[in-house]
């Protein structure tokens, strides 16, 4: 038991020693095929693609795209910023954001890069910005200029287009000052007490495109207008006025508003150009001036009736005469226009006389009150009061009524009523005012001698009596005995 169990252990360690040499060597010829494997890999790898910088593009923080060479963005955002520089020399440029690069060493750049691509995508994102003053009312930037200079000088011409430069500077000393007080205004002296924007205008400096920076005079005109451009309207066949005015949202006394010249009956012709804009101003400029002058007041009109005098007569009790004062006005004129007026002080130098008028109110059925109706129902003056077939005609005819009734003129006392040969049957009256009617060639007579007769009532029918060419009523009106033209009391 003892040999065998020796001789096992022998050929057991004689085993373990032939297995571990043999492990030894295939570790070694393992090792030694893999470097030379990953060294004919790299040795391939530097024969192809050899290790190359690229550099990853970011805007703003924002992945563009991969580049090998970042000096052809450089100097493509260089030269768009040069251009701009060129046309806007006096501005003060910068790009609006940011460019930076990350890189990196790998193998075969060119599949990962792409310079072309990359640098349009970034001029796209890149744009050149100026640093100008921007000027802002109602919270909103509405126009831009180079700098505070030119903003200051637009505030200051879009005052000058209503006060001279004398006035303005004036103005601007005296609010500067601590002594405001003003010596008295002289008879007809205007002067002006402040010239203002009628919108709070501010100033700032901000960042914008080039192309928005605007000339001290076009912004004066954006100002001024709304707009730089007014828009034309070309003529059609067939256009009217109010379908071009509706067209474009406007009422037919606003587009002739804004076409001097041009009015609702005007043949519009063919391609002619008709301006459709209303201008909006973004701010306009007020004015505030007084004035001092010596003036008329009118005398006050006054009519006291009386039932102590007839109806129709009146009376003047007290003759009216003009008063005097000295007053100072204070006015705001905005964009040329007077929108406010008032009176700050006034002494009254001669107090105003009213004028007062009695007017009778007392009726009688005898007495007329001056006034005449139309004595027919209806119907046209045929003949005027004048000259007719060489001789005078006295009065007027009047023809084809509605109805044949005569009456009235004015309430009075029949003087007369029958015929009376080339008048036919007629009728006169006394209205007991100094005033006499006379009604003629009636067909039949309502009224006798005597009669009292009020305004309007029926006295005769319309007729073709005496020397007559056909029915009408011959109508005369006579005023203390002097012939008068009925057209010029009826009524």
């Amino acid at each position: 038991m003892q040999d065998s169990t020796i001789n096992f252990t022998k050929i057991k360690k004689h085993t373990y020693n032939k297995f571990k040499k043999a492990f030894k060597k295939t570790a070694l010829t393992f090792l030694t095929v893999a470097a030379i494997s990953f060294a004919a890999e790299i040795s391939a790898h530097a024969d192809t693609d050899k290790l190359t910088t690229v550099y990853y593009v970011y805007v703003d923080k924002q992945y563009i795209g991969t580049v090998t060479d970042k000096n052809v963005i450089e100097g493509l955002l260089d030269s768009k910023l040069k251009e701009a520089q060129s046309a806007k020399e006096n501005v003060q440029l910068s790009l609006n954001s940011e460019v930076t690069y990350v890189p990196e060493q790998v193998f075969r750049a060119n599949s990962v890069a792409n310079n072309t691509e990359v640098a349009e995508e970034v001029m796209k994102e890149v744009k050149v910005q100026a640093e100008a003053s921007a000027i802002i009312i109602d919270g909103k930037p509405v126009a831009y200029v180079q700098n505070t200079n030119q903003a200051n000088e637009v505030i200051k011409k879009l005052k000058l287009r209503y006060v001279s430069e004398e006035e303005l500077v004036a103005i601007e000393a005296r609010k500067a000052s601590d002594n405001n007080t003003l010596p008295p205004l002289k008879e007809d002296e205007t002067r002006i007490l402040d010239v203002k924007l009628s919108k709070e205008v501010l100033v700032k400096t901000e960042k914008t495109e080039p192309v928005n920076i605007l000339s001290v005079e076009d912004t004066v005109k954006l100002l001024e207008k709304g707009s730089l451009e007014e828009v034309k309207y070309k003529v059609k066949d067939g256009d009217v006025l109010g379908g071009i005015a509706h067209a474009h949202n406007l009422k037919i006394n606003q587009l002739l508003d804004i076409n001097p010249g041009l009015t609702e009956n005007s043949v519009l012709q063919i391609d002619q150009e008709i301006n459709v804009t209303i201008l909006k101003p973004f701010v306009q400029v007020i004015i505030d001036k007084e004035y001092f002058k010596k003036e008329v007041i009118p005398f006050e009109k006054e009519v006291v009736e009386s039932d102590k005098m007839f109806k129709g007569d009146t009376k003047v009790q007290q003759e009216g005469k003009d008063g005097k004062r000295a007053a100072t006005y204070r006015v705001s004129v905005q964009n040329g226009q007077v929108v406010k007026k008032e009176v700050v002080s006034e002494e009254i130098l001669q107090e105003p006389v009213k004028h007062i008028v009695i007017k009778g109110t007392k009726v009688i059925p005898s007495r007329g009150d001056g006034s005449f109706i139309w004595p027919a129902v209806g119907g046209y003056v045929s003949s005027h009061v004048g000259y007719r077939w060489g001789r005078m005609h006295k009065g007027i005819d009047i023809a084809r009524p509605s109805d044949h009734t005569i009456k009235a003129a004015d309430n009075g006392v029949v003087v007369s009523a029958g015929y009376d040969g080339s008048f036919g049957n007629k009728i006169v009256i006394d209205h007991q005012n100094g005033y006499r009617t006379i009604y003629a060639h009636l067909s039949s007579i309502n009224v006798s001698s005597g009669q009292v007769v009020s305004k309007g009532s029926k006295i005769g029918v319309m007729g073709s009596t005496g020397d007559s060419t056909g029915v009408h009523l011959h109508f005369e009106i006579y005023k203390n005995g002097s012939l008068q033209n009925p057209l010029n009391y009826i009524r």
